[in-house]
């Protein structure tokens, strides 16, 4: 058994997560792990913008806060954190390798895949950003092309094509100062949107073609997988937080009374509401004098999510596949629980759309179906992937795979 916990830090709410994983015998187990979650806490997020820190000491005082109050849940103690980063300036570059097959014979081996992908992070690092992760895609060998596995296979020249996800070097160092002031550490930085894809994400899914949209509270997240592969990632700076100022504006409420009535009465389909439906303030322990039309909030939410969708749109276009995802959009994050999102959706992607929930895990699963916790239980999943054929055997052993987990996936310079 291993404890492991994940960190969310969401510009509207922190969630954090506790699971056991046990590594399971294959020859016994349809399944490679069990996850079981023992613990999970959340907290309405301080000093966090768009997914970006702004306020270093509020944001360790409250993650410092909800780790604590994890630790008398779980009865044991946290010391290091899976961290799932987001923010409009995580990034995914195409990028390709090419090497010359180095034995004699042109067998390809592991060592040429290893010195293409490094010639990817030598090549593709920008100034002042960090490699978060490198994805293998496929492989060119000379003229053959879309080869998942060149291992055995012979030839002159290997090519590895990949998607490079970079964040700015400012972010995860002071991502890494807020964990240590909350007094713990950070085992290793995950792609938020990628975690949130492995939570509610089938391996069949993957094969046909399927859209992630991770409507946050300030920034959207699209991820796109072909073929099995992560083929696109992109991170847009405007969120379900926008509907709640929209309101805030449109009908002249403050911004927690806005919040309150996008959650208990809001709509993406004004046409489903009679005309004369009026919202009850006092519903929401709020009082006041004047009266709101329910359709005129419908009317506010379809307006910012339309325009959430035609940026949607303009990315797929951008990439060819605009219409060509057969198995559709999976919608996660809090933006995904607004009545009719569905609905809305299917109109103007034009694509087969349900809400994602995360479902492979055991323990206290009601805690986590929600599509808010697509990316924190997500972390979890990642987590396991990397270390499912080693099996656990003692600490030693675990700090052993701890160390190369780190250095492969948490700060790769090139």
């Amino acid at each position: 058994m291993k404890l492991i916990t994940s960190l969310d830090i969401g510009s509207n709410t922190i969630r954090a997560v506790t699971a056991q994983i046990e590594l399971l015998d294959l020859q016994e187990s349809s399944s490679d792990y069990n996850i079981s979650i023992i613990g999970v806490h959340k907290k309405q997020s301080i000093g966090v913008r768009k997914g970006v820190i702004i306020d270093i000491n509020e944001t360790a005082f409250n993650i410092k806060k909800i780790i604590d109050e994890l630790e008398k849940i779980i009865g044991q103690n946290i010391d290091e954190v899976i961290v799932g980063i987001n923010g409009d300036n995580l990034l995914g570059i195409n990028a390709k390798g090419i090497v010359a097959v180095s034995r004699a014979d042109k067998e390809i081996s592991s060592i040429d895949i290893d010195r293409a992908i490094q010639s990817v992070k030598t090549s593709s690092i920008a100034p002042n950003r960090e490699i978060i992760n490198v994805v293998s895609r496929f492989y060119n060998i000379d003229n053959e092309k879309g080869i998942k596995n060149p291992i055995g296979m012979s030839g002159i020249k290997l090519e590895a094509d990949t998607l490079v996800i970079t964040m700015s070097s400012p972010f995860i160092k002071n991502v890494t100062k807020v964990i240590n002031m909350a007094g713990r550490k950070v085992l290793t930085f995950i792609p938020g949107i990628i975690a949130s894809g492995e939570s509610v994400l089938s391996n069949r899914q993957k094969e046909l073609g399927v859209l992630i949209l991770d409507i946050g509270s300030d920034t959207t997240g699209l991820l796109v997988y072909e073929e099995g592969e992560l083929a696109h990632l992109e991170i847009k700076p405007f969120g379900a937080g926008h509907i709640t100022n929209d309101i805030a504006i449109g009908l002249r409420i403050d911004i927690d009374t806005a919040e309150k009535i996008k959650i208990k009465f809001g709509s993406c389909v004004p046409d489903e509401i009679r005309k004369t439906e009026i919202i009850n303030l006092n519903e929401l322990g709020i009082e006041g004098d004047f009266n709101i039309r329910r359709r005129d909030i419908a009317l506010i939410i379809e307006a910012r999510m339309k325009e959430i969708f035609s940026f949607v749109n303009i990315s797929l276009d951008n990439i060819g596949k605009r219409g060509f995802l057969p198995a559709g959009v999976i919608l996660v994050g809090g933006g995904s629980n607004l009545h009719g999102i569905i609905e809305m959706a299917k109109k103007y992607l034009r694509l087969p759309v349900k809400v994602g929930y995360p479902e492979k895990f055991k323990g206290l699963v009601d805690e986590v179906t929600d599509p808010c916790f697509a990316m924190a239980t997500g972390l979890l999943y990642w987590y396991c992937k990397k270390i499912k054929h080693e099996p656990i055997k003692n600490d030693k052993y675990l700090n052993k795979v701890a160390s190369k987990f780190k250095s492969l996936f948490h700060k790769i310079s090139p």
